[in-house]
């Protein structure tokens, strides 16, 4: 049976646009261990595209840690989950190309999407926050 991956992912923009960047943790879904912590520095940015950032970012660690894993995506961007799951449509020019991004990381693999409260994403929030503080990204 496949490896179950968690990731959770978030993005800020401290003034929207401004200083932004995206953040993601990378869970073992048997053991709830995490197995990565990443950051993504956008530079000035919306919300919205840092958040996508995150998503990405994630995703792209979750690929590298194994290829072959189910993936599940918890984000507290309602926009994020609902247009990546393709329950809304991306209208945003910026938002379409990560979407697009992130639609061939993943390939031809299925992948879940989750909304969660903010305060369950609690990681990926310091992840992102932590990149922003630093102005570059990391990859822990």
């Amino acid at each position: 049976m496949p490896r179950q991956l968690i990731i959770e992912a978030d993005g800020g923009s401290r003034g929207n646009p401004g200083i932004a960047a995206g953040g993601a943790v990378v869970i073992d879904g048997e053991s709830q261990q995490v197995l990565s912590s990443v950051g993504v520095y956008v530079g000035i940015a919306t919300n919205n595209v840092a958040e996508y950032n995150g998503l990405l970012a994630g995703l792209i660690k979750a690929y590298e840690i194994d290829p072959g894993a189910l993936v599940h995506v918890r984000m507290d961007s309602k926009l994020v989950v609902e247009q990546m799951s393709g329950r809304w449509k991306i209208k945003h020019p910026d938002m379409a190309v990560l979407a697009a991004k992130a639609k061939n990381v993943i390939g031809n693999r299925a992948v879940t999407y989750e909304w969660v409260p903010r305060l369950q994403n609690a990681l990926a929030d310091a992840a992102a926050n932590k990149s922003m503080d630093l102005r570059e990204s990391f990859d822990a």
